[in-house]
């Protein structure tokens, strides 16, 4: 069986939505490869449980010196190289590519090998198309986005909007009922797949200067790097709040479930995990994300109604709990919120995906002659 190759790596930007295609392809019975880089090559996850992984040489060029970009563009070509003799291995029937320089190689590489190559397919799970992205498409099959309005994509590039793919225990959220605010409120504090500072900075001082009337009835769960455990273990001591503290929540879908309003970054699988979930969110944007794409993915759910978006460099603790009584003061706004969020929602992205590179995978296959 000619196997479909994904390639993704470095965050759970990538990664997440890489492993709900994986799992769905799986479920269907198809036989996946996983191209990714030295960072994510320990990623565990019972959609690649099965799957033959390479780890391919690469590095990052954009932003860096013109020294580490010669190193960086040594490295994937490199990678290139190997990810060819790895495509013609195997007869892969596709490449599907979730944006960053861990996709460019095995892109590349697919490219490389003429009529009857692999189909190339390109994700791009932000609402700016990446660079890596933003290079490659052009020349690929498809650009399948998240969001319909993404900007800076190539006007050559063949395009389709998808969504942008969750795994399967969050798109199953999609259409819960949003759980009752009239007694404990449930406040979900998460940075993403590598946490954030700043929320370190920020929540404790601001749930301390709540009303006593809302504060009594918090229940918080803050994901926190290692290194700000015990400080903002510290903040919350002698508060009475129940509070869960972790660097990672792997259960995050159950904690999504259960809250009423989350703080968090917009990196693109948070925002649309919390559109599945139908979750109101205070959201951060990520200030050095590249081409200041957190803060796109973030407006796309305040337009709705379901967000509302706070500049780190002007957001202070007063301002947060401001904020937070706004909401956490009115079952009906946090109910109007959900409700935009959950609206937001493409729980089938990776059912819609998985139809199209198996339709380019064939293809493919009807035009493919020995290599």
């Amino acid at each position: 069986m000619s196997p479909i190759a994904i390639a993704a790596g470095g965050t759970g930007g990538h990664l997440f939505p890489a492993e709900a295609l994986a799992a769905e392809l799986t479920a269907r019975g198809e036989r996946i490869v996983l191209f990714t880089d030295a960072r994510s090559a320990a990623f565990d996850s019972p959609a690649f449980s099965n799957a033959e992984r390479f780890v391919l040489s690469g590095e990052g060029i954009a932003g860096r010196s013109p020294v580490k970009a010669a190193k960086g563009a040594m490295k994937l070509a490199a990678g290139t190289m190997t990810a060819r003799g790895l495509l013609k291995r195997l007869n892969a029937a596709a490449v599907v590519g979730f944006g960053g320089y861990p996709a460019i190689p095995p892109a590349l590489a697919a490219l490389s090998l003429g009529r009857g190559r692999p189909a190339l397919i390109l994700h791009e799970q932000n609402a700016v198309l990446g660079r890596a992205n933003r290079a490659l498409a052009p020349r690929a099959d498809l650009l399948a986005l998240a969001y319909a309005e993404t900007s800076r994509v190539p006007p050559s590039a063949h395009v389709a909007h998808v969504g942008n793919p969750v795994r399967p225990a969050l798109a199953a959220l999609a259409g819960a009922e949003y759980p009752s605010a009239d007694g404990a409120l449930r406040l979900l504090v998460t940075g993403g797949s590598l946490g954030a500072r700043v929320f370190a900075d920020l929540v404790p001082p601001a749930i301390a200067a709540l009303p006593e009337a809302i504060r009594t009835r918090l229940v918080i769960d803050q994901q926190c790097r290692v290194e700000d455990l015990e400080r903002v273990r510290a903040a919350y001591a002698g508060t009475g709040i129940p509070v869960q503290l972790s660097p990672f929540f792997p259960d995050i879908a159950g904690r999504l479930a259960s809250a009423h309003l989350v703080i968090a970054r917009a990196g693109a699988s948070t925002v649309a995990e919390l559109a599945c979930a139908g979750r109101p969110s205070l959201l951060l944007p990520l200030p050095s994300a590249i081409d200041n794409h957190q803060a796109a993915n973030a407006r796309a759910l305040e337009a709705a109604g379901a967000a509302l978006v706070l500049p780190q460099a002007t957001t202070t603790p007063a301002r947060l709990a401001e904020l937070l009584e706004q909401f956490l003061g009115s079952s009906e706004r946090l109910a109007e919120a959900a409700h935009a969020a959950a609206s937001l929602a493409r729980p089938q992205a990776a059912r819609d995906l998985a139809d199209l590179v198996l339709a380019l995978a064939h293809r493919a296959q009807t035009l493919q002659e020995p290599r």
